[in-house]
């Protein structure tokens, strides 16, 4: 018999292991759930890892982060963060300026356009989360966050 994986990936030999199917499982909500994401946050303008700076950037405070800071708290990682912070500030959600002794450094903060924007997704975020993350019970939320936990301890 097929498993709900199986029957939505259209596999039909069975994996080679539960261990096996789960990784898979784990992907492939990851993916359903980022493009499902994606999708409410299209209206706005804003890509989900803009979306991901932005709270960043909006955690940071008035103290700002540098890019290395930026990119060193992303959900996932990107290998051009300068780049995504370019298009940023070219709209008008964030603004850099270098330091004062060390012209090298350049601190980025979010603007207050970025802040407005960022204030109405989080209406978007919150329907979506309700919508999508609802469906299991408070004490499944939290074995599911203590078990994402243990997988990613084990690669830190």
């Amino acid at each position: 018999m097929q498993t709900d994986l199986q029957v939505e990936l259209k596999q039909t030999r069975p994996f080679r292991s539960p261990i096996e199917e789960a990784f898979v499982a784990l992907q492939r909500t990851a993916a359903v759930l980022e493009h499902a994401m994606e999708t409410e946050l299209k209206a706005s303008g804003v890509t989900g890892t803009q979306y991901n700076v932005l709270r960043i950037l909006r955690g940071a405070g008035d103290e700002g982060l540098c890019r290395n800071e930026v990119g060193q708290r992303m959900v996932r990682r990107v290998p051009d963060v300068t780049r995504l912070l370019d298009r940023l500030e070219d709209t008008g959600l964030i603004a850099r300026a270098r330091g004062g002794e060390d012209r090298r450094y350049v601190t980025t903060r979010i603007t207050a356009r970025g802040l407005d924007t960022l204030a109405a997704l989080d209406e978007v975020t919150a329907r979506f989360l309700a919508r999508h993350m609802g469906l299991l019970a408070a004490d499944q939320v939290h074995t599911l966050i203590e078990l994402l936990s243990i997988l990613r301890r084990t690669q830190a």
